[in-house]
């Protein structure tokens, strides 16, 4: 769908599968968690399971790493009836150690398109996630110096991104957001009048899967960032 990107001065991106790969090491620990407790539910009574905890602690523990560690770890206990080894939480621990401490992969062109893109824009980051972890992964990412501003959000929602936006005294109708998310990274920042350009990432936490009637809601899709430099 055709958007206007004239008024565009400020662009903010999402972080997790927009610039750097992460939701395919969720994807991997689930799989290593089903496997540490096939011996007491199929894997996919696992992975509901997972998911529901999830999204039970979701208001208690937000976004990130270290609150999907605490929800394997509850949900290893329940699946098991309480009976799951000491050996095994710990195998449980490490995996979500190991997800912390992995190296930042970064997307094909990502420091391309931020070279070229922070020379006519105010480039800032507005993301989900645990504030430590997001800051390190930006810092192992070496992509600090194309940023005038970076956010770790608790939420992605209208009046997270609106509160924001005041604050910093962006003119909505000045900025624009890239992120993989529909349901994050679109749809709150069209409804509050700004510009978004989605670009899929090949696998999707179930939390964000949304679907959308594009003819109601008007935003770019581009398969890859880098298609992104010939529209602004």
């Amino acid at each position: 769908m055709e958007v206007d990107f004239t008024n565009i001065k400020v662009i903010g991106f999402d972080a997790d599968d927009t610039l750097w790969v992460n939701e395919t090491y969720f994807r991997d620990a689930e799989e290593r968690f089903a496997e540490l407790l096939e011996h007491y539910e199929t894997k996919n009574k696992i992975d509901q399971e997972l998911f529901k905890m999830e999204m039970k602690n979701l208001e208690l523990y937000g976004y990130g790493i270290k609150g999907f560690m605490l929800s394997m770890i509850e949900s290893a206990l329940e699946l098991s009836n309480n009976e799951v080894s000491q050996a095994t939480l710990l195998d449980i621990l490490n995996l979500g150690k190991k997800m912390i401490t992995q190296p930042v992969e970064l997307l094909h062109g990502v420091k391309e398109v931020l070279e070229q893109l922070s020379k006519k824009y105010r480039l800032i980051v507005l993301t989900k996630g645990d504030l430590l972890d997001q800051e390190r992964k930006l810092e192992r990412s070496s992509l600090s110096k194309y940023f005038h501003h970076v956010e770790v959000l608790s939420d992605k929602k209208e009046s997270n991104y609106q509160h924001l936006l005041d604050h910093l005294e962006i003119d909505v109708k000045e900025f624009l957001m890239i992120g993989n998310s529909l349901k994050s990274d679109v749809l709150p920042i069209i409804n509050i009048g700004a510009k978004a350009v989605h670009i899929p990432f090949h696998t999707t936490w179930l939390h964000e899967e949304i679907t959308v009637n594009d003819k109601t809601h008007k935003y770019l899709t581009v398969k890859k960032l880098r298609d992104i430099v010939e529209y602004l």
